[in-house]
């Protein structure tokens, strides 16, 4: 079964990604017709170059090469970074899509729309109608970044390189602007 099969490559697939310096993101197996395809998304805080992503095919190709008996026929190999589409599910997300634009669907309440600020283990500090509050990740059911095309408004990002210098995760409070 596809799933199992990437649980058995998924330690030999982020060892060679991670000797490229980069996070593996996401590991999935599929079959396609007589092959299987094997799609590794990577990610790191600066990015992924298309270098890299060569780089990484190659080191991952001959990991997958070494260890054919797990995959036992003819595979595709696909590496790519992340879509803008990613969800935001891990702290490491959210600490990269910092001062950028998210869609936050939480468990409960309406969807809004804010800035990412600081962020923690276990929760992230986000910009909500000029107020700062926490947001604890349990709390989130979907949270994706927005499209923007044009510079962040320069007083959100100074109300957030400002907050990023306190502490995180002290409760719901909110702090508001102060001028």
């Amino acid at each position: 079964m596809p799933n199992e099969l990437a649980s058995r490559l998924e330690p030999l697939v982020a060892e060679a990604v991670g000797a490229a310096g980069v996070d593996l993101d996401a590991l999935d197996v599929q079959q396609a017709g007589r092959r299987k395809l094997v799609k590794v998304v990577v990610d790191s805080d600066d990015g992924v170059e298309l270098d890299q992503v060569a780089e990484i095919s190659r080191a991952v190709s001959q990991v997958l090469d070494q260890h054919e008996h797990l995959i036992a026929g003819a595979y595709t190999l696909e590496v790519t970074s992340p879509g803008l589409d990613r969800p935001l599910t891990k702290p490491r997300h959210w600490r990269r899509a910092r001062f950028r634009l998210v869609r936050v669907t939480p468990h409960e309440g309406s969807a809004f729309v804010g800035r990412v600020g600081a962020e923690s283990e276990d929760s992230v500090r986000i910009l909500v109608d000029k107020q700062i509050r926490d947001l604890r990740y349990a709390d989130v059911r979907r949270a994706v970044v927005e499209v923007e095309f044009k510079q962040p408004p320069a007083d959100e990002l100074k109300l957030l390189e400002d907050d990023g210098c306190g502490k995180i995760g002290e409760g719901t409070e909110t702090k508001e602007e102060s001028r």
